[in-house]
């Protein structure tokens, strides 16, 4: 496992409190009304963090230095990230429409329903993996929850990351989905884009799958993850703007060369170059950054531009040893993005001293997708439906209830 070769694949045990010198205060005002008392904190940045942009280059600048002053100057700057960004990384095919899922067994558990499933991920690509939908009458709010492989999730591997058992639990549909990130080999596929937009473009074609099936609401998908998983989570939800929300758990919200576990920079990230390699493991002067990962880094971009993108709709970073208090610093642009539009209480960030998941981060992550996505949660007093935004940025179709399901006999 990639983040377990070069660090502890690793969140934590018990969180930094509310109080004291890094109570949230300032920044981006109170949260919206009714967010569950456990994340009242969440939404505000420390005193010492608030209105605090450090280093990071504004997104709301277009690349000529023009100002980005309303709405409409907005969506035109967000097309121009999107565009570097995936001129550097390599740009998607389109996404698959109506992707195939095959029911490969069905288990009674508790109070929902375990499906083993095949799904297409790409062109000629499926893997496997589970779809819990809970009992009653739906359809249901869905999170995509992607990881190394798609057990763990379902309560069968490392504890606290069983994040797709617990959502179905409290009535989510979750769709566990692993890959390997040393085995994505996107150029297999005919796909000429780094392996971490790769995963995106994946789950570009898993809410297709989501949207389409009869138990799911397609306004209300979300993605999260953890560590490798988060930063999975992050390009996804950033790089297309059906997600409704997102949950980044620990994976490095921005570049940090001094972090041996936010790195960007190996080749099962940002760092295929055809034709040459590098030692694993830190940056060196020996073994220097190369690919996608060197031309971002060397042309002044950083991940807070992707952040940006999240807006208006909310995300949680569920910071442990890789996101600590400081990257409020560069998750206040994505503050900046959602006040110049008009929106309050849509960035958030919880803090542990450690890496691996704990009770309490991970009941946190789970009232924030509860108040963002049920109906009648957050995501209803937020200003819009979760998951709805202008037809200019719904850039391929997502309609209910034409989704292939393929049933074993006596299944």
């Amino acid at each position: 496992m990639v983040d377990r070769l070069v660090g502890t694949l690793v969140m934590v045990t018990a969180l930094i409190p509310a109080s004291g010198p890094d109570a949230r205060a300032g920044g981006q005002g109170k949260p919206a009304d009714g967010v569950p008392g456990p994340l009242g904190s969440a939404f505000v940045p420390p005193p010492r963090f608030a209105g605090d942009l450090g280093a990071y280059k504004s997104p709301l600048v277009f690349d000529d230095g023009r100002p980005v002053r309303d709405a409409a100057g907005w969506r035109r700057r967000r097309e121009e990230i999107l565009a570097t960004w995936h001129g550097i990384m390599g740009a998607w095919p389109r996404p698959i429409e109506r992707p195939q899922v095959e029911i490969l067994g069905t288990e009674r558990r508790e109070s929902f329903e375990r499906r083993r499933v095949r799904v297409e991920i790409a062109p000629g690509r499926t893997t496997d993996g589970y779809l819990l939908v809970p009992d009653g009458r739906g359809p249901f709010p869905a999170m995509l929850v992607v990881y190394y492989e798609p057990e763990t999730a379902i309560g069968r591997g490392k504890g606290q990351r069983d994040f797709a058992l617990q959502l179905a639990r409290r009535g989510f549909v979750a769709l566990s989905i692993g890959l390997d990130p040393l085995r994505l080999d996107p150029a297999g596929a005919g796909i000429e884009v780094q392996p971490l937009s790769y995963l995106a473009y994946v789950s570009a074609n898993l809410h297709n799958a989501l949207a389409r099936m009869p138990e799911v609401d397609p306004r209300r998908i979300g993605v999260m993850g953890h560590s490798y998983g988060g930063k999975w989570a992050m390009f996804a939800s950033c790089l297309d703007e059906r997600f409704a929300c997102a949950a980044w758990s620990d994976p490095g919200v921005v570049f940090d060369e001094s972090r041996t576990s936010v790195n960007y920079w190996e080749p099962w990230y940002l760092g295929t170059e055809p034709g040459r390699a590098r030692k694993r493991g830190l940056l060196t002067p020996e073994y220097p950054r190369i690919g996608a990962y060197k031309r971002l880094v060397e042309g002044g971009h950083d991940l807070h531009e992707l952040h940006a993108l999240m807006a208006p709709r909310p995300f949680l970073v569920s910071g442990g040893s890789e996101d600590p208090p400081e990257r409020w610093r560069a998750l206040n642009h994505a503050v900046a993005v959602n006040k110049m539009l008009g929106y309050e209480g849509r960035v958030a960030m919880t803090n542990r001293p450690g890496h691996d998941p704990t009770p309490e981060s991970n009941e946190q992550i789970y009232l924030f997708l509860e108040f963002v996505l049920k109906p009648g949660g957050g995501g209803d007093r937020l200003g819009r439906p979760p998951g709805s935004c202008p037809a200019s940025c719904r850039t391929w179709p997502s309609t209910p209830g034409s989704v292939r399901m393929i049933k074993p006999a006596g299944a």
